[in-house]
This record gives structure tokens, sequence and C-alpha cells, in this order.
């Protein structure tokens, strides 16, 4: 068969889409998510790259039983991994392209077992397949072990996260700009590239929102990457100090320089660099306000940033992902409102 001729070839080729899909999930610039895992402390992304690269080098030197035991025990990790994201619904594209690429690896390197002709009482055991280890002098060994043994450690070493972490008591309100029957919030990160480009794109028509008195704008920070947590608390200082909309957006444009052009990772940084640009603060107890922030992004099931939320009205609430669904949402918005529309 054509397929099992080169199927050595095929898997390297799938093991390389593989990694560059978790390359491009590390870098890439269109959405930002939370959901995160790792093992042991190490990113799943870069055990999903050292994952594939192993393939890659038994495959090139034609060890077919290792490349089997290896993806074998990768579909065991996988069905712990479906169902921790089924479990919390929060769902990466990038995993589940990933996993695709490993069970057309396993079919590709399938073969029916030899077991099953000899008993086929057995068949439930080695439906995944069976796998010959001459040298250890170990044969017709069941895959079905390897996929158990990769559940069992993924169950004890995996460590996953979907939300954000934020604080503890309630007795603030969400600070907003303007008011009126119609809602926007708009979900980012200050390290997220396209929460950044959105933000740009947007301020002008998000001014003219708001001269209508018709519109209420709500910015809430998710704390994807870990210094966000300090940006947003000198943001909510910042807007406590100087809450007009020219100096929110102003503040917003300036953090967002220092996570993607300063690359700012820390409070003293963060300090020098907001006196360098004249922005004052005011101190309050911001913990009092962060689970009302946190409610905010799971009540609207925030799975990646950028994301805008339009409340047209109670009945009717409209979810934008990414920076193009965004930009046709708030346009679609002020065409509304501009038509004099209820």
């Amino acid at each position: 068969m054509i397929i099992k001729k080169y199927r050595n070839i095929i898997t390297i080729a799938l093991s390389l889409i593989g990694i560059g899909l978790m390359a491009y999930y590390d870098y890439c610039d269109t959405a930002c998510s939370y959901l995160k895992g790792d093992i042991w402390g190490i990113n799943l992304k870069w055990v999903g790259i050292a994952y594939m690269t192993a393939i890659i080098v038994f495959a090139a030197f034609r060890q077919t039983p290792f490349v089997r035991a290896l993806l074998a025990a990768g579909l065991g990790v996988e069905v712990h991994l479906y169902a921790f994201q089924m479990q919390n619904d929060v769902y990466c594209p990038f995993c589940l392209a990933f996993s695709v690429m490993l069970i057309l690896s396993f079919i590709i390197n399938y073969e029916v077992p030899s077991a099953w002709r000899e008993n086929r009482r057995r068949m439930w055991l080695y439906f995944l397949g069976e796998v010959d280890f001459p040298m250890f002098r170990i044969h017709k060994l069941p895959l079905l072990l390897f996929s158990l043994l990769g559940y069992l450690t993924i169950l004890f070493t995996f460590s996953g996260s979907v939300t954000p972490a934020y604080g503890q008591t309630i007795d603030k309100v969400v600070p907003s700009l303007g008011k009126g029957p119609y809602e926007i919030i708009m979900f980012a990160d200050y390290f997220c590239p396209p929460c950044r480009r959105i933000d740009t794109k947007a301020e002008p028509l998000l001014k003219k929102l708001l001269t209508t008195n018709k519109v209420k704008i709500t910015f809430i920070d998710v704390p994807i990457h870990s210094p966000t947590s300090i940006y947003d608390k000198y943001y909510l200082y910042a807007i406590n100090a100087n809450p007009g909309a020219n100096s929110v957006l102003h503040i917003r444009k300036k953090l967002f320089d220092a996570a993607q052009d300063r690359h700012i990772q820390t409070e003293d940084a963060l300090v020098v660099y907001l006196n360098e640009q004249k922005i004052s603060w005011k101190i309050f107890d911001e913990k009092s306000m962060l689970t009302m922030l946190s409610d905010i992004i799971k009540k609207n099931k925030i799975q990646a940033t950028p994301t805008c939320v339009i409340r047209y009205s109670a009945s009717d609430v409209r979810k934008f992902v990414g920076e193009d669904e965004i930009w046709s949402g708030l346009t679609t918005l002020k065409t509304h409102i501009s038509a004099g529309k209820k």
C-alpha cells in the first residue's frame, strides 16, 4: 500500500504541522486565550513540541514500534485533555487541531493485530493494535497499555487553568464611560497585540458613540498574561484619579505601549513609566472590585481576547471575538443608533 510505504514521511509531515500549531499558538496575534495547562510546571505547548519531535526522530530512523507506542500514549493524553475542555466548556482550536494531527498519525501507522486472528475473545484488549520490541524480547504488547499509561500520566501531572484569578470581595461599581440603553463591554489584555489594534482602531468610533448619550462603555482587563494583573491595578488607580473618557482612553493607550513596546513586567518599572508619562493615580482597595470583574468575565463566558459584548437589550446580547468581528459589531451598533432604532 502507498500509505504504508510512505507512512514515515507522512508521520513526519503531520508531526511538523503539530509543532507548527503549537509554535503559532505561542506567538500568534489573532487572539489570546487564557486556557492554560502544564505538566510538572512545563507549559503544555512545549511538551507538545517535544513530543512531536520525538515522533519525528523515531519515524526518521524507521523505528515504527516506538512511533506507534508514543502515538498510542498520546491518544490517552488527548482523552483527558478533551474531557478537561468539555468539563470547563472552553475549547482551544490549536489544541484540537494538534490532536487531529496525532489521530491521523496513529491511523496511518495502525496495523491489524495478529492477536485478533489467534483469539477473538481478546479483541477488546488489542483494538488499538499491538507492538513488538524484539530487542527487549517483548512481542504482541497491546497498545491499549500505552494509552492507559498516557492517560494516567496526564491525569496525575496535568494542571489546567481556564479562568483568570482576581480578588475576593465586592463593594465598588465597575467604572464605565457614558450612560444609556446600549452597553459595550470590551475585554482585553495589554500584552495581546490584536487587543491593542482594535482599541486604537475603535477609539474614534467609541468617542462618537459616547456623544450620542445612548451608550455605556466598560473596559475590563482579562489577565491572560501574568503581568496584566499589575497593569489592571494601575489602570484602576489611574482612572480613579482621571475618570474622563479622553483620560481613560489615553491611559489604556499608554498601558498598551508599556506592555508591547517597553515590555515592562514588574510593578516598579510600571510605576517609573507612568511617572515618565505624567499619568497620576489615586490608590484605593482595588481588591474589592476584582471579584466583580471576574464574575463579569465568567458570566459572559470570555475565552479569548479581544472580545466585545454589546447589549442592545436584556434579551438581545451579542458577542464578538477578534478584531474583524468586533469592528463589524461596533459599526452595526453605530448604524443602528444613527437610524433611530429602538
